[in-house]
């Protein structure tokens, strides 16, 4: 027997030394046929659990991390580099879509300028010469063909021009010359890797802003393979933080992931939640209740009103006439959480789930 087995009997007996020395006979008890009678009054300072019949709901908990909704988030980066003037803005601001982030200076975007500018003199030349050839050929003076080349030319320089503008406009800059980081989203800054004087390489990748919105949030929560048949994509949950223990966020689980992780061999799962009041921050943990049908056709417990000794799993069984037998079991199945009962209890039984070492001991 181990030491902690031996103490615990220990502790049991003086309990009830000392209840029989004060003379409270309402918690005494004694064995007849081999079943433990217990008074109402010890009843009372007992957990007793109902053994859950099979496809009922079971209440899940897991841990989870609150993150950002990849699908309503952005990376910015610079599409050019330079050197870094004014950054306006600070992790954790709020930004309005089309926000000017920062500006850079850069050589590069002093070429789309030039572009631009060139593409513009082309085309007010080329204007110019198609208005000549008009003239020209309401004169006579030039043929149907030599006036469609020049309004060839016109069509080709009114569209280079324009590929200089959006050229300048997709790569954030403006006949100034400078060029500017913007937001294409509102939302709030999350990360930010660029300072003023900073200088911006060409082969730069890290990512200059991160803005998210978070009026929608992920809470990512690591599901066991055991329990992962007892939920789907679909399932309604709770979700609660430590900062808020009053408040009670709901969700669903809109994706569960294919791949399992190799070292912790847990499966991650995706719940979608409203933050409309921004009450959750990325990077909290939370906790995830979710309510999940068991499709193991069997009667389930709490896996902690289970006493395993010698190699066996027993349970302490209540019966109508408030008496108490230690009862084998056999388990079909375990998850984190609940046992699945393959013999020895019935849907409905009661059993002791508190204080249930104790009173095995003494009644072994």
């Amino acid at each position: 027997m181990s030491q902690s087995i031996y103490l615990q009997k220990i502790s049991f007996s003086l309990l009830l030394f000392a209840a029989i020395a004060q003379g409270c006979t309402s918690t005494v008890s004694e064995v007849k046929n081999d079943k433990f009678e217990i008074t109402d009054s010890l009843i009372n300072q007992l957990l007793i659990d109902t053994v859950q019949s099979a496809n009922n709901l079971n209440v899940l908990n897991f841990s989870a991390k609150i993150a950002t909704n990849e699908d309503l988030q952005t990376e910015i980066y610079p599409m050019v580099s330079g050197l870094v003037g004014a950054v306006n803005v600070k992790i954790g601001d709020k930004v309005s879509k089309g926000q000017v982030l920062a500006s850079i200076s850069s050589v590069e975007m002093a070429g789309f300028d030039k572009e631009l500018i060139s593409a513009e003199a082309e085309l007010k030349s080329t204007e110019r010469a198609f208005a000549q050839a008009e003239e020209l050929y309401r004169s006579g003076l030039t043929s149907a063909k030599e006036l469609e080349e020049v309004k060839n030319e016109l069509t080709i320089k009114k569209a280079e021009l324009q590929r200089a503008k959006t050229a300048l406009k997709i790569n954030g800059g403006n006949v100034k010359g400078n060029y500017k980081m913007v937001t294409p989203i509102s939302g709030f800054i999350i990360e930010k890797n660029v300072s003023s004087y900073m200088q911006l390489r060409p082969d730069n990748e890290t990512a200059a802003f991160k803005v998210a919105d978070l009026s929608q949030v992920w809470a990512i929560i690591n599901v066991y393979e055991s329990e992962l048949s007892m939920l789907k994509e679909g399932d309604q949950v709770e979700v609660s933080v430590i900062s808020y223990p009053e408040k009670n966020y709901q969700g669903k689980i809109d994706r569960i992931y294919q791949t399992i992780d190799n070292e912790s061999r847990v499966i991650s799962a995706r719940v979608s939640i409203k933050n409309t009041d921004l009450s959750l921050k990325p990077g909290m943990m939370a906790t995830v209740k979710v309510m999940a049908k068991s499709a193991i056709k069997l009667p389930s417990v709490k896996a902690s009103s289970i006493i395993f000794d010698e190699n066996k799993n027993y349970v302490l069984v209540l019966d109508a006439e408030k008496k108490i037998r230690v009862q084998e079991i056999e388990i079909g199945r375990k998850t984190s959480n609940r046992a699945y009962v393959s013999s020895g209890l019935n849907a409905g039984d009661k059993i002791i789930a508190s204080k249930q070492v104790f009173l095995f001991e003494s009644l072994k």
